[in-house]
């Protein structure tokens, strides 16, 4: 995967991409092939769906205007391999991005990632999802948490909303899933103190996949019930 390519197909798709970008995006892939090798990091390891996949609907999100602020606080939940939270912290310096995982071994190849392409706005906390929302310094402290292929809507409002404070938004990446989860989604949204907004179809040129992101506001403030302590809201999903 080359630079010229890279910048090509962002251009295609919407999203502004300049050099300094495209050479950390190589960097990015280059590392996640080398260490896919001695962890599973990706099953997507071709050059061109790798680049559409990974990156593009990262990024995709940017082409929608007002979802990401130009500055700001972001969380990315069970952030895996860094899609999305650490593409977004390349394209977007302005954003303090915050990248979250339980799994030591993900965050020390984003550890990596971070110290080859010299992401400073970059931060990294080893910690379950549930547990790191009971934590004084990150509970409803960023503008936006977003994840990506973690988990059904009704958990991620519980994983996601007590993050990000009133007025902010926890931002999902599904896939055709969406519909059968919306209902069980809005209602466990309420309880944790946020709302469903329309959900968002995002079309990436000659794919026929069927992306959505969904929004969803913190119209108040999270119960402190919320999150139930690590394996509930998977076990026991609310509004179900």
């Amino acid at each position: 995967m080359n630079e010229a390519k890279i910048r090509e197909r962002l251009s295609a798709c919407g999203i502004p991409c300049d050099e300094e970008l495209a050479e950390c995006l190589r960097c990015y892939f280059s590392l996640l092939l080398e260490w896919n090798e001695r962890m599973n990091l990706t099953r997507i390891t071709d050059e061109e769906e790798a680049l559409d996949a990974h990156f593009v609907d990262s990024l995709m999100v940017v082409t929608v205007p007002k979802l990401i602020p130009e500055k700001g606080k972001i969380i990315d939940v069970g952030t895996g391999a860094g899609f999305p939270g650490m593409v977004l912290a390349l394209a977007c310096p302005g954003l303090h991005v915050t990248l979250l995982d339980s799994l030591q071994k993900r965050l020390d190849f984003l550890a990596a990632v971070k110290e080859s392409v010299g992401a400073k706005n970059v931060a990294l906390v080893h910690v379950r999802a549930e547990d790191g929302a009971r934590k004084k310094e990150l509970r409803e402290q960023f503008d936006i948490a977003t994840a990506r292929a973690v988990a059904p809507l009704a958990v991620l409002a519980e994983y996601l909303l007590p993050y990000v404070h009133v007025g902010g938004a926890a931002l999902c990446w599904k896939g055709p899933a969406l519909t059968d989860e919306l209902t069980a989604g809005r209602r466990a949204a309420y309880l944790i103190g946020g709302q469903t907004e329309d959900a968002i179809s995002v079309s990436i040129p000659g794919r026929d996949w069927q992306h959505s992101l969904l929004p969803i506001r913190k119209i108040r403030p999270t119960p402190t019930a919320y999150p139930r302590r690590a394996g509930l809201p998977s076990q026991k999903p609310l509004g179900t």
